[in-house]
């Protein structure tokens, strides 16, 4: 996005001297935490642009359990783009590079790894269900020819024999063992840094990142399809974070977050529709819902988990209006439930509901709906305090009179009246319409 590349080029140019403009920088990005549609914009911004300010090499420091394959694919292609060297690089100690950070690894034209980290288990996951890639039923591995790790249907298939493809295409780009990298997506395999070196996974190991530029100071490697030397000993370290929207846009792209604010909006229209005017829930509402389907269009969701909690809303909204003695109503929760499960049911990590989001939802709307929503519809039943309507019925008394008009008390006011007959001063009367300010009565 523009305002994105807008506030990388803006911290590029803040963390670069005025004066120094000139003087070829290592860009250092960071991937902490699951790859999702935020990241991936991040990354590819900031690859972007710090092509466009003719940094030296982009430091790619991963910590990473995976992610979305789609985000993983944006970023492979910015790095696959980039003119400048892009090295990836597992680090601190103890972070690892799984899954989707496997396939960037390959994709850079360094690969580095710190010690005590680990890469690999670059097994894809079939969104919506099914066996993983790898996995097999008992049955299936007593089929004569078939491999232990050869997923049974075919759709798993179709998906590990792309990915494999894939990950086979990136190695080939710098030479690096295409073999295991087959390994790690069919049956997960992973390996420790030294282990990485052994096999020709990475390129190197390195304590830090100013170590990590010592070491691959003078390289040759492949950038943007042309060879390039590496000169990256005294260069600058430049390390640029995600910014506040980057920020906001993961929390808003978090699988729990959309799934609240899917239900906030929801909520909001039904409260507007039942209650016209009071504007507060409506707007909250809307902005909710618009935000939450901003969100699930980025998201992988399982379109019939999806169904089952409009279907479960639907059937709890119907309970309050019908009264079916909760028949209709325990229906409701039980699919509201269940697709809230579905809905996110993607084994990606860092993206999938949390257990106590969808139980604490559940419980939630069960109340909302069988209390609050309850109470409000009760409330249009009561007969009316105020206005017109609040009169008509109302019985008073004449207090003067003369001929067809006069004026009676009604609910201990005084009020000008009519009648079709003469009435008595102290007579029993009963409202049976207004016109303006003037009551029609008759003889109670």
């Amino acid at each position: 996005m523009a305002w994105r590349a807008i506030a990388i080029a803006l911290a590029l140019m803040l963390a670069w001297p005025a004066g120094a403009q000139t003087q070829r920088r290592a860009v250092v990005l960071e991937i902490d935490g699951a790859i999702g549609p935020a990241i991936a914009d991040y990354i590819a911004d900031a690859i972007a642009e710090a092509g466009a300010q003719n940094a030296g090499v982009i430091v790619l420091r991963m910590d990473t359990p995976g992610g979305l394959a789609s985000s993983m694919r944006k970023i492979v292609s910015a790095i696959l783009a980039s003119h400048v060297p892009v090295v990836s690089y597992v680090a601190p100690s103890g972070a690892r590079a799984a899954s989707a950070g496997t396939y960037i690894a390959y994709a850079s034209a360094i690969a580095a790894m710190a010690p005590g980290t680990n890469i690999g288990a670059a097994t894809p996951v079939q969104i919506g269900g099914g066996l993983l890639p790898g996995e097999r039923k008992k049955e299936d591995e007593k089929k004569n020819g078939s491999a232990a790790n050869e997923p049974g249907d075919a759709e798993t298939r179709k998906l590990i024999n792309d990915s494999v493809a894939y990950i086979r295409s990136l190695a080939e780009l710098h030479n690096r063992n295409a073999d295991w990298g087959e390994q790690a997506v069919r049956s997960a395999a992973s390996l420790t840094a030294s282990a990485a070196l052994k096999l020709n996974v990475i390129d190197l190991i390195a304590d830090d990142i100013p170590d990590l530029l010592h070491k691959i100071d003078g390289r040759t490697v492949t950038a943007g399809g042309k060879t390039v030397r590496l000169e990256t000993a005294g260069l600058e370290v430049v390390t640029v974070k995600p910014d506040w929207r980057t920020d906001l846009m993961a929390i808003i792209t978090n699988p729990n977050v959309a799934f609240l604010l899917m239900l906030a909006g929801i909520y909001g229209l039904i409260f507007e529709f039942m209650s016209p005017g009071s504007m507060l829930p409506g707007t909250v509402g809307g902005i909710c819902l618009l935000l939450a389907l901003y969100a699930l269009n980025l998201l992988p969701i399982n379109y019939a988990g999806a169904a089952l909690v409009l279907l479960g809303i639907g059937l709890l909204v119907a309970e309050v209006h019908i009264g079916t003695f909760g028949v209709i109503g325990v229906g409701g929760v039980i699919a509201f439930a269940i697709g809230s499960f579905m809905m996110f049911h993607t084994g990606v990590p860092g993206f999938e509901v949390s257990l106590s989001v969808v139980i604490g939802a559940t419980i939630a709307t069960a109340v909302l709906f069988f209390l609050v929503i309850g109470m409000l519809l009760r409330s249009r039943k009561r007969p009316v305090v105020t206005g017109k309507e609040a009169l008509l019925g109302a019985e008073g008394e004449t207090v003067s009179w003369r001929q067809e008009e006069g004026s009676v008390r009604v609910l201990g006011e005084i009020w000008r009246a009519r009648a079709a007959q003469p009435l008595a001063p102290g007579s029993r009367i009963k409202v049976v319409n207004r016109d303006g300010l003037v009551l029609i009565v008759e003889p109670a």
